[in-house]
This record gives C-alpha cells, structure tokens and sequence, in this order.
C-alpha cells in the first residue's frame, strides 16, 4: 500500500530526516531518508523544507522524501528554507555584539523577503549599553526586544510578539553569534523546550557552539504559533566567500538607505563618502536620519561585493 503525506523537515542529521507532517492532530513526526533520484539531481534537503512523504508499507525501508517542495526563500548560513522571521540576537557583553555582522543579517533576510526582528541580550550586564544599540536599530524601523534570558527581562513582550505573528505554519528562527544567548533565551521563552546553554570563556569571551545543527521545534502546544528554529553559533558572514547577492541588490537590502534611492544629485550614487549637497545618503547621516553604524555596514559591504569576482 502506498500513501503520501506533505510536512516540513525539523532536523536532519547523518542524511536522516524527521518530517512533522501537516494536518496531523497527533503531531506526526516521520523519521525517513531522501528518495535516490533527489541525491542523483544533486538535491539538498534543507531544515525548513516543505516536502512530500512517500509511505510504501510493502518494501523494506520504504519511507522515502521523495519530492522537495518549492522553496519561497533559503539562506546559506544559517541553512534553513521558508523562513518568515528570523530573530537576530546579540548580547550586550560578554561577548561585545560586532554589528557589521549583525546588519550583514538583516541585509540577507530583507533580500530573501523574511522580516528581521533584533534581540538584544543580557541586558543587565550593561543597561545603558543596551538602551544605545536598541536605539540604533528603532531608529532604522527595526522591531527591537531588550531582554535577560536569566532574569526574565523583555521575554514577555517577546513571546506576545512570537504568538501574534509567528502563526499556523509560519517559521522563524533565532540566529546570531555563539554565546549571545540565543538557547537559554529560548528555554526562557517556552518551557517546554530544554535547550542546551554553555558558559561564556572568561578569556576570550566566546560561548562554545552548544547548537550543533539547525532544529525546528513546532511549539504550538505552548502558544498558538507555528515553528522555531535555534541554529549553530557563528561569528562572521563572509561576502566575499559566500553568493549571499550582489552589489546592485545591496542598496534594496538596507531598506533605511534604500529610502533615499533618486534623491542624490547623481543617478550612480554609491553613497560612499559623498558631500551632503550631492548625497541624499550624506544628507539623512547629518541630520540623524540614518545610523552611522548602519551606514558603515552597508559600505563596508559594498566594497567587498564591488570588488568580488564573478566566476559565472
């Protein structure tokens, strides 16, 4: 007997796969391998992944994905497909957030249409601190938490929003460098997960990668809200290594410069160093409008893709 079922990949490591089927009021969750026509095409199966379930009661082993559904989006790091949200979370101290690669994440989830959110932890640590960066990130139209995965701090607010917008089937994940907080903030958020946390090195102020690969927990039962994902720490997203987009679709990913596209004196801006008479970019950057730690990202980005290679 053969019969087929439609679900979303939640984990997969060493080539098996869990698959938590859809419609399923007992929360199915497959374990299975990929169909050998997916390997022979040079499929790669993504965390996140809509897929198709092929059951076949009457042959060994004979639960297979056998067809990935089409994808609305997927990032490179972290690896994971049809996001809606991704939660991006740096810590205050300990370790010191480096916001290039923070705003080299948002770029990448502007361009892949996922809406950013930032989270900032360990707020007790330094409460100024975290007033500034927070007040970096409203400024540029970002949703903003502030919050202490220890004491609690901000995660009300937070869960309140997850259950408001992150619904039914949609998925969002918390990514960010390792030892930010990204796993106990999680833990504090829903009880039923038990995520593993580490503790920071006090030497190099560095958390060890405690998430080891990326996983779905559908937390519906806690909330009334779809899938999260934790994904493994990381402390940098190369440009220059990675096909993340191109410079002519950079100024689209910084919606707070984008803003300003037509208003410069020359139709070729770059709004690289340009005087404010000539740069509408200049311009915002004087009078407050856009944050000069978001103006450096975006040009510190822009050299990197201008004067990147193309293989194609």
């Amino acid at each position: 007997m053969i019969c087929e079922k439609i679900g979303k990949v939640v984990k997969g490591l060493g080539g098996l796969y869990e698959v938590r089927v859809f419609g399923s009021s007992a929360k199915e969750v497959i374990s299975c391998r990929a169909k050998g026509s997916l390997h022979r095409d040079e499929k790669i199966i993504l965390v996140g992944d809509n897929v198709r379930v092929t059951v076949d009661t009457d042959t060994p082993d004979g639960v297979v994905i056998s067809e990935i559904l089409p994808r609305k989006n997927e990032l490179i790091r972290p690896p994971l497909s049809n996001l809606d949200y991704i939660f991006i979370v740096f810590a205050v101290k300990k370790p010191s957030p480096v916001l290039e690669t923070v705003d080299k994440l948002t770029a990448i989830a502007h361009h892949n249409e996922i809406m950013p959110v930032i989270v900032i932890t360990k707020a007790d640590l330094d409460e100024e601190l975290a007033r500034e960066y927070a007040e970096i990130y409203r400024k540029s139209n970002f949703s903003v938490f502030v919050t202490s995965g220890e004491s609690g701090e901000g995660t009300g607010e937070l869960k309140k929003f997850i259950g408001e917008n992150v619904t039914g089937s949609k998925t969002a994940a918390f990514a960010g460098a390792s030892g930010v907080g990204k796993s106990t903030l999680m833990n504090c958020l829903f009880d039923t997960l038990t995520l593993k946390t580490s503790e920071i090195s006090k030497k190099i102020e560095r958390g060890r990668h405690t998430t080891r690969h990326v996983e779905i927990f559908d937390i519906s039962e806690c909330e009334d809200t779809g899938f999260l994902a934790d994904t493994p720490g990381f402390s940098l997203i190369d440009f220059s290594r990675f096909d993340f987009f191109g410079v002519d679709e950079l100024e689209a990913a910084f919606p707070d410069i984008a803003v300003y596209k037509g208003m410069c004196r020359y139709s070729d801006c770059a709004h690289l160093g340009e005087s404010a008479a000539e740069c509408a970019v200049a311009k915002a950057l004087e009078s407050g409008e856009i944050q000069p730690t978001r103006l450096e990202s975006y040009r510190a980005i822009y050299r990197v893709l201008k004067d990147k290679k193309n293989y194609d």
